[in-house]
């Protein structure tokens, strides 16, 4: 498998998405594949392509409008959150009648992060996000080496694991020492790896700003920033609480993850299968993997988790379509229908429950419940694992 990597599908869904949106925004961490994406739109040799970490490409927009005005077809910038300051000009590029060039800006920052952008921007950019490389692109087979590796493209097409976790802590250190600076970020590097690290031993596990803050010596808003500024950075996600009127006590604090499992692994000291099978905090790689891979498949509206003081608990809550599905992530041979499940499939009204496992069978658990192998969102799209039936359960 190591080699090329097309990446058909977001490439396709890139250039529908210039057809129809003026600028178009293909945001995501650092090397996971924007640039080559942008370079099969655009070659890298043309004038209609500026890479804002390039001396010569810089040059060329010291007169930004100068520059672009006269330009056809689709024009990249390349790590635009370098110069935000071009978001105004794009919003008059993008507005000319008739439309002389639409624009593929490629981001390492988040719209909220960026808020100019956003501002700048409002109605007339759709927004693409690109992780890392999916399960249904490296294949099932690959599902092991996926996870552990991660999803960025030379952590995971690495000749040896040793070159791949060189990379990924080359990866991090280049991240904290020099990209997090470009940002305008002032933190020390120190304090965020230490603040990283935290992250990590937290993952998969409901956030509390006390313990780090108390261990950082630092105050509790400063460490929300942090974990702010990590997930605007597409290296952490906040996966926010659901909570409704239910008459009971519902938890409100969000669970935190490392989004790629590589860069997990690495913070965590992790370099082979055995140690990441020895580990413990395996189970919870496994849970953040496989949320990764079914927000990835899914593409919902919105997700979150829920649990309740009670214990009852459930990893994902998906709204997409109107629709309510849960799922449950399970790292055993053969899952079976549990209290928590029962209590969330009735106190959420869910449409279905899919529970994932590391298994190769799928068998159903109720008339709404089915354990699902995780290795099928590699090869299944994600409507076929919905029911057919579109009305929502009612309360037994």
């Amino acid at each position: 498998m190591p080699g090329m990597m097309t990446r058909a599908a977001i490439l396709s869904r890139i250039r529908h998405a210039l057809r129809r949106s003026r600028v178009v925004a293909l945001i995501g961490p650092r090397q996971s594949g924007k640039t080559t994406l942008a370079r099969q739109i655009v070659p890298a040799d043309s004038p209609r392509y500026f890479d804002l970490e390039e001396p010569m490409s810089l040059a060329r927009l010291a007169e930004p409008m100068t520059a672009l005005a006269p330009l056809r077809g689709v024009i990249v910038i390349d790590e635009v959150q370098r110069r935000p300051e071009l978001f105004p000009i794009l919003r008059v590029l993008a507005d000319r009648t008739p439309l002389r060039a639409r624009f593929l800006i490629l981001g390492s920052a988040s719209p909220e992060l960026l808020r100019q952008s956003s501002e700048s921007l409002a109605g007339r950019m759709e927004t693409i996000p690109l992780p890392g490389f999916g399960l249904a692109e490296v294949g099932a087979r690959a599902l092991n080496r996926h996870w552990r590796r991660g999803g960025f493209p030379r952590s995971f097409l690495a000749r040896t694991e040793d070159d791949s976790l060189r990379w990924r802590r080359e990866f991090i250190q280049t991240f904290l020492e020099r990209d997090l600076p470009q940002l305008g970020v002032a933190i020390p590097g120190e304090a965020l790896r230490r603040f990283w690290a935290m992250v990590a031993h937290y993952h998969g596990n409901i956030w509390n700003a006390a313990e780090p803050a108390r261990s950082l010596g630092v105050s509790e808003p400063t460490v929300r920033r942090y974990l702010d500024l990590m997930t605007g950075v597409f290296l952490v996600r906040q996966l926010p609480p659901w909570h409704e009127n239910l008459g009971k006590r519902q938890v409100k604090a969000p669970k935190v993850y490392v989004r790629d499992s590589g860069l997990l692994h690495a913070l965590l000291g992790i370099r082979t299968d055995t140690e990441l099978w020895h580990h413990p905090k395996c189970g919870a790689s496994w849970e953040g993997y496989a949320v990764e891979e079914t927000l990835k498949l899914a593409q919902p509206d919105d997700a979150y988790f829920w649990a309740t003081h009670q214990g009852a608990e459930l990893d994902l809550l998906l709204l997409k379509d109107g629709r309510r599905i849960g799922v449950e992530i399970k790292r055993t041979d053969a899952p079976t229908l549990t209290p928590s499940m029962r209590i969330a499939l009735d106190d959420l009204r869910l449409e279905h429950l899919l529970v994932l496992y590391p298994g190769t069978r799928r068998y159903s658990l109720s008339a709404h419940a089915t354990v699902v192998p995780l290795s099928e969102l590699a090869t299944t799209s994600w409507e076929a694992f919905l029911p057919r039936r579109r009305r929502l359960r009612t309360e037994s």
